[in-house]
């Protein structure tokens, strides 16, 4: 048994935060963190208010602008906050909104709001709590009402400043820095979500706009098509089944349900869900009404055309090998598994989904027979490669962590056997292999070196991909499997480095090998895991001092020649293995000196998008997008 404590426990220690502060103590509770996701998850958090009024049927506009300042500004054209005196209560609802924890108007009842995705009332009261100052607008009566915040207290009572004919909401906050890690919104973050939600919402205008000095843009996003819109742009570049994404839409009281689904040629399942706006990324029940569906579906039009026989059945993964689909469910009362809403748990939206999916899906192919013909044969096809990986998986699985005999033998491993402490670099050929094994910290940091470019993922079946020996050389070393059999727990390293070449053919090996993860093991991105190195471009040497200095790019390099009145004689590093021991260690392997860019996936669907787009079938989307993008910094941020 563990010592006591001492320490004093009575009435006088147990703490009652009122009103919004134990938000601004526990910020972690309400936003996941605070950090950048949870500095943007503000943002998110109002505009789903003005999302909400656009379900209600009232809001057909949103704008999001970051003001000069810093500061974030949502406008709607909805009906406004109610700006009545709250009969409980006894101030402005408005107060009521962004000061009282657990009162909103999405409660179910008699509430404001049928379908919503905010279900706690504690959205803009977070915002509140944790913003340095925040203003709310309200346009309505003929009237502008205003209340200003600081730090989610109220400055004074609600206020006619001006007149007006629009209804709507407008709030500015300015993010707290004594809360957040950063204050600094990223304007492409806001635009993945932003983007998202008008694909979400067909008909709905959503602008975002930056209006800080040297970083002033801006962009419009409304899609008549919703989601069908949103598969195109997903599958732009592949070569597809249908010629158009299908779409069907289902409704049985307030409960609506939308799918849009398009067959590629990609051996990639991709499928997204949402429930009342929400990224339900762990599925949920609307998932598994469409997946049951799709599996009923299929089979049935392929005993009809006798492609199949009577005993024959395509299992889930055969008839979703190659398809890109989005499901939207909007529903009264919406249960997910978590305060994180990953989940939806719903029990009635399986059987709703379903009937939807086999309904209009089983119409479409009994009327488009060569369609389903092409379709159903190639689900016998993914069966049959289903069947190869998985015989060729088995020979990947690792029976233990440690057993070190089980380890690839061009793997140089570290002698420390805490995961938490190691890392693995994995380094392109043998000569800068050699290099980083002499000039590594043998403790904690293990090399493996790949033999030239690894296999496309992107091109081929899993079962062809498992004969590949550096990916398998890959899956052995980090020890924690892949797909279903993905394990974090059994991961040997807890940084996986990309180590390549600062040249093309070092970026691009470094993109085979991050598609590799991403469509493999994308938890180790999600978590964290992934980075790639950065190793110098040049060695510079003025003359008459000692000490050298290590240049990045080729714009280091032009300030660094013209600071030092050309006299300097520069190395150019074609490649790692020209480095000495102790230059890629001081430079590249160093903790204390060396870079190391995190690989992140702040949005799923844009890394998707993205490699599909740099590792798929379409040469000219991809030179537009090397043409277009050639001057960008060279690390990707998925």
């Amino acid at each position: 048994m563990s010592d006591k404590v001492e320490t004093a426990y009575g009435a006088e220690q147990i703490q009652v935060l009122d009103g919004l502060e134990h938000i601004r103590k526990r910020p972690g509770m309400y936003i996941s963190s605070t950090d950048e996701k949870g500095l943007h998850h503000l943002v998110s958090e109002v505009v789903d208010n003005s999302i909400d009024e656009a379900l209600a049927g009232y809001c057909t506009r949103v704008d999001v602008t970051i003001n000069p300042d810093g500061s974030c500004t949502v406008v709607d054209n909805g009906r406004g906050i109610p700006t009545a005196i709250h009969p409980k209560e006894g101030i402005s609802t408005v107060e009521v909104v962004f000061t009282k924890v657990n009162a909103g108007g999405k409660f179910g009842g008699d509430s404001g709001y049928k379908v919503s995705s905010g279900l706690h009332g504690v959205g803009v009261k977070a915002v509140n709590a944790l913003s340095e100052w925040l203003e709310v607008e309200v346009s309505q009566n003929g009237h502008v009402y205003k209340q200003v915040y600081n730090r989610g207290v109220p400055q004074r009572s609600l206020a006619i400043v001006g007149d007006t004919d629009k209804t709507g909401t407008k709030v500015t906050f300015f993010p707290d820095a004594e809360i957040f890690e950063t204050i600094t919104f990223r304007y492409e973050t806001l635009k993945i979500r932003l983007k998202e939600l008008a694909f979400l919402n067909k008909g709905l205008t959503i602008t975002l706009e930056d209006r800080r000095e040297g970083k002033e843009k801006k962009d419009s996003f409304c899609y008549e098509g919703g989601i069908r819109e949103l598969v195109e742009e997903l599958n732009r570049g592949q070569e597809t089944l249908f010629e158009t994404p299908l779409y069907f839409e289902a409704q049985e009281d307030t409960t609506v349900c939308e799918i849009a689904l398009q067959y590629n040629e990609s051996y990639n399942e991709v499928v997204y869900s949402y429930a009342n706006n929400v990224n339900t990324i762990d599925g949920g029940t609307h998932v598994e009404g469409l997946k049951l569906a799709l599996t009923k579906v299929i089979n049935d039009a392929g005993k009809k055309l006798n492609i199949l026989k009577d005993s024959d059945k395509l299992t889930g993964e055969d008839v979703r090998e190659g398809i890109t689909a989005v499901v939207s469910v909007k529903l009264e009362n919406a249960q997910f598994e978590s305060q994180t809403k990953d989940k939806l748990n719903n029990s009635f939206i399986r059987p709703f989904v379903n009937k939807a999916v086999v309904d209009k899906f089983g119409e479409y192919l009994e009327e488009h027979p060569s369609e389903t013909r092409e379709l159903v044969l190639r689900c016998i096809t993914a069966q049959k490669a289903r069947d190869a990986a998985r015989n060729a998986r088995e020979l990947t699985r690792r029976k233990g962590i440690l057993e070190t005999t089980t380890l690839p033998g061009k793997l140089a491993d570290c002698s420390d056997r805490r995961p938490e402490l190691c890392e693995i670099y994995i380094v392109e050929g043998d000569s800068a292999g050699g290099t980083a094994k002499q000039g590594r910290d043998r403790r904690f940091q293990a090399i493996l070196p790949l033999r030239g470019k690894i296999l496309n993922v992107e091109k081929v079946r899993l079962n062809r991909a498992l004969e590949n020996a550096e990916i398998k050389a890959m899956i052995t070393a980090f020890g924690c499997g892949i797909l279903d059999d993905f394990d974090e727990s059994k991961l040997r390293y807890d940084r996986i480095i990309s180590m390549t070449d600062a040249d093309v053919d070092g970026a691009h090996i470094r993109i085979l090998l991050l598609t590799f993860l991403f469509r493999y093991m994308r938890p180790l991105i999600e978590h964290g895991h992934v980075y790639s190195a950065k190793p110098p471009l040049y060695k510079a040497t003025v003359k008459g001092k000692t000490e050298d200095v290590y240049l990045y790019s080729e714009e280091e390099k032009t300030l660094f020649d013209a600071a030092n009145n050309n006299k300097v004689e520069y190395q150019r590093y074609k490649g790692l293995g020209e480095m000495s021991t102790e230059q890629l260690w001081e430079t590249t392997m160093n903790p204390a000196t060396r870079t190391l860019i995190k690989v992140s996936m702040a949005d799923a669907m844009e890394a998707d998008k993205m490699f599909n787009l740099l590792m798929g079938e379409s040469p000219a989307l991809r030179r537009k997008f090397i043409e277009e993008n050639a001057t960008l910094v060279t690390d990707l941020d998925i």
